[in-house]
């Protein structure tokens, strides 16, 4: 059988589910983006200490600085002395990473450093503002009648690192961007064969058992090829085994319909030609008896004709009994017909005991399955009394509930000499026993034949009493 390469484009998804493909590549950007704000923490922590450095060490020269001029103030105090440190620090300007503020003895500021131009105009946010930027002390310096106050100022280095972080932030965003989309792409293209796979079980579900699986590069993918179509191929023998048994029920099916139909033609033969030929013959003989009293010897002969004829017919009628035991199409009173027959046959072999244990109930049951049983225990009885060699035979027939329905259930057991042979199966013992478990299966129902370990055999047959369909039941 040719393999079919099955071909599919993926489907969209049925309530708006992320895809597989989907979910692992947000899984795997959400553990790098998980690892890249660890790293930004720690990069924040170390900002944090270089902005300190940075800072304090340019206060550290600037207080230096300020301290020599403050030196030379103190050491000749004078007006002149003071003014130059001013003009000093007024031609520095601003000092970097610091404000400068001079304060003169009674407590009025003279002097007060300009703003930063660096950046002028933009702060980083409160937030990480504080975050990054240390506190720093005020440091002051006396310079006779003046006092210089240094305040450290971190505002522009932190503005730096915010900048910084992001511009690493919207590099981190792209980068993570183009990982999800690349991975996303990968596994798209990885995990493709999973949607042939999925389409392929897919028509599989819808009865295409054909379908087969390609040969994979993926170890792991080509091992699930393998097991997929060895299991499509046992699919394929399943269904073929089951339409071959469907089949062959059919064929049985139909063989017994025409089996009961040939055995009610030839009751109606039986009936229309046969009894009334014999019939006519028993007219004759009782005309020749009644005419015939003074000769003794044509007497005894036809008084013998009538004694035949008699015979015949009782014949006749338990032939025609086997052959149309039933005409209704639902019976009544499945007891009452099987009881019926079951005393007729105990006429004809008086020599064997026969134990009937029945309890149906008031179940009807349709004529199909009440010819079904009736057949199953004429066969039954008559391999008892052909091969059996037996002395006595017990049959039960009861109902059972159980979750599936109602059951009618067989038994027939007789001590006889068991089976024919060593198979359960009585091959050679003749084709009533093939006909029975066809029957049987046209009708659902099991059949087991067994023998007992005491002697004898023990036939068991169950019959579904409530599901026989009309495809399945036999025409009348």
């Amino acid at each position: 059988m040719p393999a079919s390469c099955v071909q599919s484009e993926p489907q969209p998804h049925a309530g708006g589910r992320l895809s597989l493909h989907t979910r692992i590549s947000l899984l795997l950007t959400a553990v790098v983006a998980s690892l890249t704000l660890v790293l930004g923490g720690l990069w924040l922590s170390n900002t944090r200490d270089s902005i300190h450095e940075e800072v304090e060490a340019a206060t550290r020269v600037c207080e230096q600085w300020l301290n020599v001029l403050a030196g030379e103030v103190r050491t000749a105090p004078s007006g002149d002395a003071s003014n130059r440190l001013l003009a000093d620090i007024k031609s520095v300007g601003r000092i970097r990473a610091n404000a400068l503020e001079v304060i003169d003895s009674s407590g009025q500021r003279v002097y007060l450093s300009p703003q930063p131009t660096y950046k002028a105009g933009r702060s980083s946010p409160a937030w990480f503002a504080e975050i990054t930027e240390p506190v720093f002390g005020q440091r002051r310096i006396g310079a006779a009648n003046l006092t210089l106050i240094l305040t450290p100022d971190p505002s522009r280095a932190s503005l730096d690192a915010w900048d910084r972080l992001f511009e690493m932030a919207a590099w981190a965003c792209a980068l993570l961007a183009g990982l999800f989309v690349t991975t996303r792409w990968a596994l798209n293209r990885a995990l493709h064969p999973l949607d042939q796979i999925k389409a392929a079980l897919e028509r599989t579900g819808q009865g295409r058992f054909e379908t087969r699986l390609p040969v994979y590069a993926s170890h792991d993918l080509n091992r699930l090829a393998n097991a997929f179509n060895g299991m499509a191929d046992r699919l394929k023998e399943a269904v073929n085994d089951n339409v071959r048994l469907d089949s062959e029920r059919e064929l049985s099916r139909v063989l017994q319909a025409r089996l009961e139909a040939e055995r009610r033609s030839i009751s109606q033969e039986l009936h229309d030609e046969l009894a009334q030929g014999i019939t006519a013959v028993r007219a004759l003989a009782g005309a020749i008896v009644q005419r015939t009293t003074d000769q003794p010897a044509l007497h005894g002969h036809a008084q013998s004709i009538i004694a035949v004829t008699n015979q015949i017919q009782d014949g006749i009628r338990h032939i025609l009994q086997r052959l149309r035991p039933l005409g209704s199409h639902v019976v009544t009173d499945l007891e009452q017909a099987l009881q019926h027959y079951l005393e007729h046959w105990q006429q004809h072999y008086p020599a064997l005991t026969l134990h009937v244990d029945m309890h149906t109930g008031t179940i009807q049951v349709s004529n199909d399955l009440a010819l079904a049983v009736l057949r199953i225990i004429q066969e039954g009885l008559t391999n008892v009394v052909r091969h059996a060699a037996a002395a006595q035979v017990h049959l039960t027939l009861h109902t059972r509930q159980q979750d599936d329905g109602e059951w009618l259930e067989l038994t027939l057991a007789d001590n006889g000499r068991g089976l024919c042979g060593k198979s359960s199966d009585m091959a050679g013992c003749g084709f009533g026993l093939t006909g029975m478990r066809e029957r049987v299966a046209a009708l659902h129902g099991e059949l087991s034949i067994a023998s007992m370990a005491g002697g004898g055999v023990c036939l068991r047959a169950r019959l579904p009493a409530n599901r026989i369909q009309a495809k399945q039941a036999l025409p009348q």
